[in-house]
């Protein structure tokens, strides 16, 4: 595949530039790279003497200096890197677009030097410690694992250390030096100073990564992925490599999990995962897939990602048996395939030319910009720039040359992907027998309702059409029915779902024509009740998942809230809008519990999302309430509603289980009277205006209730009145509200009306001076109440436990008041500012993360019933992907980890011993 620059004529302002005898081919690289991209343009401009060198001895001379620098110490380490990284940066992307590397060169130079960063970055930081490069190894797995770093690449690490010989300072242990170290390490690669970075580095590829220390022990890792290891860690490792610090340590330790990488016997059920991993890339980044503007040349249908899946898949199949297949490299991979007879040499050709092509492509769009990206521009000016880079003349040839390098890739793919999903069995007419035989969970409940489905019992299935859909889909709905915790009750909200659907063959045909559908149909019957239970009330909520965007990440809740005003904007009256307003929150909510079952969303992106969506419905439905309201009272001159969200929506860390904590307030004199045909003094004025809001976000109606909505935290509970104007709420608050109230009060956002009428008052309440062992007694004997009268239930009782999110909160909540520091509605945030400030410890962070991610986790699983002492295994396996456990017992572990920091955390703040 031919990239090669046209002639064209050098820039006057580049001129200069130039020295003499500079190769004629790097003369026309440099003028496009003057031309189309700007941070080439910065480094011509800025490294005349790496110009000159390049002249004078060619790039791989000047490549050689750029590495002999890295190991220099005639200046600072961190400024010499960054000097070495941008010689580094200019000199290989002039050698490639001037034609004078191959794909291998390039990726090869950068690879190089990446290694001897870390390297240098390592033994600098152990010289600090007066050590030399001991005790401490670097593992390199993907890109630079099998040195094919492109040219704005992260470097995935690993990191392991030998306790024994790790140096260590005084009161360190083994495990805490090594986190020093490391950390140091990657700092001076990673940290952006006035020189730029030396490399982009991502730790997040070991084990646990969210709980684990940056550095773990030689024993720890060898257990790890010998025993509780994933498949695709498997994948991960027929790349890595050890590159800096003790490199006899890292190989030694690669020599002795090599048998958890390779295998002598076919491992076919590894296999079914890499494929359903393959299948889930695709969906994962949908909107990447289309050939044209935006298309994602990594993990696009026929793109970089997939090449190396159809290397890997094939290298874990036979790499067991025959060492000559375990390349890091893909196009050594693919080579050797070819060689060994494993696959077809043509196809091995193929898929090689379309790999040289797109990674080519890849360092174009990267090198423009130094940006980690890799989307094809959408807009046409920087699509004819890449296109320029490429020895194209405009955008069109750009994607007419990504249309055929990427068609044979995306063939090849095609045909894995059929591998991974072989056409299913057909029900047989009399399925007891062969339920008993494959799926004995169902062998006593399911016969009779098949029998009842087949008969047309329910108005989707009267038509032939529609049930001869249905037996297509059956099989695979089967399987997901099968594996869920309670097969029998999970078949039972199938038949309920079935009874709800709306007459004609639509449904049926739609899962037909898209079988990721009935996968997502079955998981969510299957898993969640709390989904089956919507979709059996409101089949068409299903709709929202035939979106483009449906797995895409919800948008922010500004961007929320001018959806949903729009779409109401359009509705007739006040119960059209409102329903409007139901449904849309209602698909929405359902929209992210899919995405969280399906491993699209994290689960605490999924509850500030669900706070956003709370926020957009409250500030859509104010006005159409407040209008409504006004045709008959008027208005209140000078005064408004103002809505605050507390509790779990005020923190924007809500689940799918939450109600609304609200308060509401006025602005202006309580004794002003409205100006309509009934007028009200303010205050009745806006406490009845109040009561409605709760009404339209709480009553039932035909696309179901809003939310549950308490407002038991406003100002005398119960007995005072639905809404206060500003004025009284500052002065309760300051004068009788008890600490309890305060602790509330710093979750309190305003999320629908004037903010600014509001003022400084909640930030001034919750700065105040206070009596610290008063406030510490207070929370104490609350806490102490709170568990008598709700005492915890069970050992998955992540909130209300010793140790669980409760404890969390007071302690954050303490600090918070007793400080007048970290204050912010939002727990992460507030959280990471104390730690900051320290006055807690940095372990919250992480212990919170976890509690916060099973919580939202068990509300969507077991809504409104005490968790199981014992799970079943498929809900066990869920519970350990949500927090990326190996298994169910590393999550328990992560689980008593997390509570065990808190109950440490208690113990420091309120020094009490036992509760």
């Amino acid at each position: 595949m031919d990239f090669a620059l046209p002639e064209r004529p050098l820039p006057a302002d580049l001129l200069p530039l130039l020295p003499d005898g500079l190769d004629a081919r790097l003369r026309l690289a440099a003028a496009a790279a003057w031309a189309d991209a700007p941070f080439l343009k910065g480094l011509i401009r800025g490294r005349p003497a790496t110009m000159a060198l390049l002249a004078d001895a060619g790039p791989d001379a000047a490549m050689a200096a750029a590495l002999a620098l890295v190991a220099a110490n005639d200046q600072p380490i961190m400024p010499r890197l960054r000097t070495a990284r941008r010689d580094v940066a200019l000199i290989t992307a002039l050698a490639d677009l001037a034609g004078l590397w191959s794909l291998e060169q390039v990726t090869a130079a950068l690879s190089d030097f990446t290694d001897r960063a870390i390297d240098a970055a390592i033994a600098a930081a152990l010289a600090e410690r007066g050590a030399g490069n001991r005790g401490l190894v670097a593992l390199a797995l993907g890109k630079l694992g099998s040195r094919e770093l492109n040219y704005s690449s992260d470097a995935d690490l690993i990191f392991i250390h030998d306790p024994v010989s790790i140096p260590c300072r005084g009161g360190e242990d083994p495990g805490q030096a090594a986190v020093r170290i490391t950390r140091r390490a990657v700092a001076i690669l990673n940290d952006l100073t006035p020189d730029g970075y030396v490399a982009r580095i991502d730790l997040r590829l070991r084990p646990a990564s969210e709980i684990t220390p940056m550095s773990i022990s030689v024993a720890a890792a060898e257990h790890y992925y010998q025993s509780e290891a994933l498949t695709w860690e498997r994948v991960a490792f027929i790349r890595a490599r050890a590159v800096g610090g003790d490199l006899a340590l890292g190989r030694a330790f690669l020599d002795q999990i090599r048998p958890f990488v390779w295998r002598r016997s076919l491992d076919y059920t590894a296999v079914r995962d890499i494929q359903a991993v393959s299948l889930r890339i695709r969906d994962h980044f949908d909107g990447g897939q289309a050939i044209g503007p935006g298309y994602d040349v990594k993990r696009g249908r026929g793109g970089i990602r997939e090449v190396e899946f159809f290397a890997q898949i094939n290298q874990l199949i036979w790499g067991g048996r025959d060492p000559a297949l375990r390349c890091p490299a893909t196009l050594d991979g693919l080579a050797a395939l070819a060689d060994s007879g494993h696959v077809p040499a043509a196809e091995a050709a193929r898929l090689a030319a379309s790999y040289r092509g797109l990674r080519t492509l890849e360092h174009r769009l990267q090198m423009r910009r130094d940006e980690q990206t890799h989307a094809i521009p959408r807009l046409a000016a920087d699509r004819h720039a890449v296109a320029r880079l490429c020895g194209l003349k405009d955008g069109t040839g750009l994607i007419t040359l990504l249309g055929r390098v990427t068609q044979p890739v995306a063939a090849a793919y095609d045909r894995l992907v059929q591998a991974a999903t072989p056409a299913a069995t057909p029900v047989p007419a009399d399925p007891k027998a062969w339920l008993k035989a494959n799926h004995p969970g169902l062998a006593r409940s399911l016969p009779p309702l098949i029998a009842g489905w087949r008969l047309g019992r329910y108005r989707a299935l009267k038509s032939e059409a529609a049930r001869g859909d249905f037996e297509t889909v059956l099989p695979g709905l089967i399987e997901r029915l099968a594996a869920a915790a309670d097969p029998a009750q999970a078949a039972g909200r199938l038949d309920g779902l079935l009874a709800a659907l709306p007459a004609g063959a639509q449904f049926m045909a739609l899962l037909r024509a898209n079988p990721p559908l009935v996968t997502l149909l079955g998981n969510l019957i299957s898993i969640t009740p709390v989904l089956a239970e919507a979709l059996a009330r409101d089949p068409a909520l299903f709709d929202v998942m035939l979106s483009p965007d449906a797995f895409a990440p919800v948008p922010d809740a500004a961007a929320l809230a001018a959806e949903l005003a729009s779409l109401s904007h359009h509705a007739g009256g006040v119960e059209d809008q409102l329903d409007r307003v139901r449904r849309w929150t209602a698909e929405r909510r359902f929209q992210l519990g899919a995405q969280l079952i399906e491993g699209h969303a994290d689960a605490l992106a999924v509850g500030h999302s669900l706070a956003d969506l709370a926020d957009a419905a409250i500030a859509v439905l104010l006005p159409v309430v407040a209008n409504d309201f006004a045709r008959s009272h008027g208005q209140v001159p000078g005064g408004d509603l103002i809505v605050l969200a507390l509790g779990r929506h005020g923190g924007r860390a809500m689940t799918h289980a939450s109600d609304l904590d609200l308060v509401f307030l006025f602005s202006g004199s309580h004794e002003v009277v409205s100006d309509g045909a009934k007028p009200l003094p303010a205050s009745l004025y806006f406490n009845r205006l109040a009561a409605r809001m709760v009404t339209a976000l709480s009553v039932p109606t035909a696309a179901g209730a809003l939310y549950e909505v308490d407002t038991r935290l406003r100002p005398w509970g119960a007995k005072g009145n639905l809404a206060l104007s500003v004025d009284s709420f500052a002065r309760y608050q300051r004068e009788e509200a008890e600490s309890w109230e305060h602790m509330a009060l710093t979750r309190a956002r305003v999320v629908a009306g004037p903010a600014a009428a509001l003022g400084t008052v909640i930030a001034d309440v919750l700065a105040a001076p206070r009596d610290v062992v008063q406030l510490r007694a207070a929370v104490l004997a609350m806490r102490a109440d709170m568990a008598a009268a709700k005492p915890a239930q069970g050992r998955f009782d992540v909130k209300l436990a010793s140790g669980g999110l409760v404890d969390l909160e007071f302690i954050v909540h303490f600090r918070q008041l007793a400080s007048g520091r970290g204050l912010h509605p939002e727990l992460p945030a507030a959280l990471a500012a104390l730690v900051a400030d320290g006055q807690v410890p940095a372990e919250l962070l992480a212990a919170h993360d976890v509690l916060a991610r099973t919580l939202i986790w068990l509300r969507l699983l077991f809504p409104g019933a005490r968790v199981p002492e014992t799970l079943a295994e498929p809900v066990a396996a869920i519970l350990a992907r949500a927090l990326g456990a190996a298994n169910f017992a590393a999550f328990a572990d992560q689980l008593a980890l997390a509570r065990e920091q808190v109950r440490m955390a208690w113990t420091s703040c309120f020094a009490t011993g036992e509760r």
